[in-house]
């Protein structure tokens, strides 16, 4: 009987072998094409979305951009210091571009060594966003500039002493004027020369991108797997697609904390609007595993505890009728989220994936003088 179970066992073992090695060719026979002729993911009803789109290669006019005068200008002004009130922290302080132009750490830290309440995000491909902030309050970034600015537990600078505060440096006025044409600058070009620097911060082409245009063999087996999962079973396209892997939409999916520790009601503090409690804007996941800490409050470091969150569907806590009733800032998470019975397996190939998406660091050298 000893034996019998021992030869069961081997055959069996090579019957699994065969079969994932089989399922394994077929994957990747389905995604060695073009995308156009891929399965269709998995997308509940009523669900706008867009497929995978590869990032563009290096852009011939690139070195022509950054030497622009508003460029120029906006790349100082972003590593500068003096925009603050204490001539201490500067934009950079908080979206380094050693750590992908975030700062790694689970809130920002600012003037007076003061703590932000959200994590700080990646400014990569900040130019194709549609929302700014996790609340989606701002939609341009000149809009957006003035807030970390004037903050006060940010970079706590008056605004209207800034723009004296840079015409007192004649290197900048020079600036100015090279930029703008005009020596009756003011604090509209402040932000625009930002918002053109920023503009200019975008993602290097990753191997899946190279995936996408062609390279089917740059990807191996487990990446592959996790590609088709996060298209299918895991659900991920509901809301990470396109070129950037975002819906560039808001969602509540569980973690608002109500009436607890880390309490943030989202999107709410900006429309007022009871259905848009807990829900934060859709973030980008491309070079994710460049920009950890995630989420909006910066609590997650490890992306396969990340996935267990996910895959556990976040509905625990999510109000019931009589709940909401009772209480219309109780939050409900998003119906989208549900419960996905992945395996251990499962996420461990979801996991490689997010490496497969996330490109090398490109680290801008910060200016060796900034104008005095």
């Amino acid at each position: 009987m000893k034996r019998f179970l021992v030869i069961f066992t081997v055959i069996l073992g090579i019957f699994l072998l065969s079969f994932l090695s089989e399922y394994q060719e077929d994957l990747r026979r389905l995604y060695s094409r073009p995308v156009s002729e891929w399965p269709a993911p998995t997308i509940d009803s009523g669900i706008v979305w867009k497929e995978f789109q590869s990032l563009p290669k290096v852009d011939s006019n690139y070195f022509e951009i950054m030497e622009s005068p508003e460029v120029v200008l906006g790349k100082f002004l972003f590593f500068d210091p003096i925009l603050s009130g204490s001539n201490q922290i500067s934009c950079s302080s908080c979206h380094n571009p050693q750590t992908s132009w975030a700062d790694k750490l689970t809130v920002p830290i600012g003037h007076d060594h003061q703590e932000g309440s959200r994590n700080t995000p990646s400014l990569l491909n900040v130019y194709a966003r549609q929302t700014l902030f996790w609340d989606g309050r701002d939609s341009t970034l000149e809009a957006q500039a003035l807030s970390p600015i004037a903050a006060h537990h940010e970079m706590n600078m008056k605004t209207d002493e800034l723009v004296p505060k840079l015409k007192a440096i004649l290197a900048y006025d020079t600036l100015f004027q090279a930029a703008y044409k005009t020596p009756d600058w003011s604090i509209s070009e402040v932000v625009k020369a930002l918002a053109a620097f920023q503009r200019t911060l975008k993602s290097r082409r990753s191997r899946f991108d190279e995936f996408l245009d062609g390279n089917y063999k740059i990807l191996n087996d487990q990446e592959i797997r996790g590609m088709h999962l996060f298209r299918t079973k895991a659900r991920c396209m509901n809301c990470h697609h396109g070129q950037f892997m975002t819906d560039e939409q808001f969602h509540n999916i569980g973690l608002t904390y109500y009436k607890r520790k880390y309490e943030d009601l989202g999107r709410y503090h900006v429309t007022k609007d009871p259905a848009d409690v807990g829900k934060f804007r859709t973030p980008s996941l491309r070079d994710v595993m460049n920009t950890d800490p995630w989420m909006h409050n910066g609590l997650f470091w490890n992306m396969t505890g990340l996935l267990n969150l996910y895959n556990s569907g976040m509905q625990m806590n999510s109000a019931t009728p009589e709940q909401k009733a009772a209480d219309p800032l109780y939050p409900v998470t998003d119906p989208l989220m549900q419960k996905l019975n992945l395996s251990k397996e499962e996420i461990a190939d979801i996991a490689a994936f997010m490496q497969a998406i996330t490109a090398t660091k490109y680290r801008m050298r910060r200016p060796e003088s900034l104008p005095r």
